[in-house]
């Protein structure tokens, strides 16, 4: 005679869709609003203009960083860079940083329409200390894996660094 097969007590199939569903829903969520600095509510000419002040006194260059905090790549470079000593000495010591908020509902087409198109987030515009336009970066090609590489950022940040800055 064959066993008897009984029905353990468990979690109906609808119940198990919608543990699912939200734990997929909790994965692709936007982390918290105002982590990474993309103020949707900030004017990034005023901005600029502050830092235009900041970066003459300074001897330094300013990038200007366009993404949000609904972006996973801009998480993941300022992780990057506050996680990797050197390059985080790089980017402090030589430049002084404006992030643009950038989605769709606010796109700040104003100030951004001054530089070349960006195709993908974050990316990153590099000024001069009088806040002239020098070089758009797609962050891209700074990636490595599932992060960024070293050399590649620090290639990006020494050849975009002033020659020199009133600290050196």
């Amino acid at each position: 005679m064959r066993p008897r097969l009984q029905a353990v007590p468990g979690p109906g199939t609808s119940q198990v869709v919608a543990l699912g569903l939200a734990l997929l829903l909790l994965a692709c969520s936007p982390p918290a609003t105002g982590d990474l600095g993309y103020d949707p509510e900030r004017d990034p000419a005023a901005d600029l203009a502050a830092l235009v002040e900041t970066a003459q006194a300074r001897g330094t260059r300013i990038l200007v960083v366009v993404g949000g905090d609904w972006c996973s790549w801009c998480h993941i470079l300022d992780r990057f860079v506050k996680g990797n000593e050197e390059i985080h000495e790089l980017w402090e010591r030589h430049f002084e940083t404006l992030k643009v908020h950038w989605d769709p509902d606010t796109p700040n087409e104003a100030f951004l329409g001054q530089y070349p198109k960006v195709d993908a987030y974050p990316h990153i515009y590099v000024l001069d200390g009088d806040g002239s336009f020098l070089h758009s970066q797609n962050t891209e090609n700074l990636e490595e894996g599932g992060s960024y590489s070293t050399d590649r950022m620090r290639e990006f940040l020494t050849r975009w660094a002033p020659r020199r800055t009133k600290t050196d």
